[in-house]
């Protein structure tokens, strides 16, 4: 059998915004990412914890000509965009058994989770 296909026949390729993205060939700066990730496991994945490791990698990888050189605030760096007063979430809800949808009890109305009998009505 034949494929089928729906598309206009030509696609178009767009580069990425900020031009590419080479590999660390080198891991001239795998020391940081390991910093990073390090700050991430030990912060339980809360990024902006971690926010200087990362601002830290990507002036890394500036230096080593892996990426464009751009300021630095114009990638979330700036004053302005610095976390205060952010509050975790403690789970308490799913810690005392709360299952998200779960206190939902109408009926669904799609054909295909109705029984059989229904699907005449």
């Amino acid at each position: 059998m034949a494929s089928m296909s729906f598309s206009s026949g030509k696609q178009v390729v767009r580069p990425p915004q900020r031009g590419i993205f080479p590999l660390d060939h080198y891991a001239e700066c795998k020391p940081l990412v390991q910093k990073y990730l390090n700050c991430l496991k030990e912060s339980q994945d809360v990024h902006h914890k971690c926010k200087e490791f990362s601002k830290d990698y990507l002036q890394c990888r500036m230096d080593k000509q892996l990426m464009a050189t751009e300021n630095l605030d114009n990638l979330g760096f700036s004053p302005e965009a610095k976390v205060e007063g952010a509050k975790e979430c403690d789970k308490s809800k799913e810690k005392n058994g709360f299952v998200a949808g779960k206190h939902i009890d109408k009926g669904s109305k799609w054909w295909f989770q109705k029984s059989k009998k229904d699907w005449s009505a």
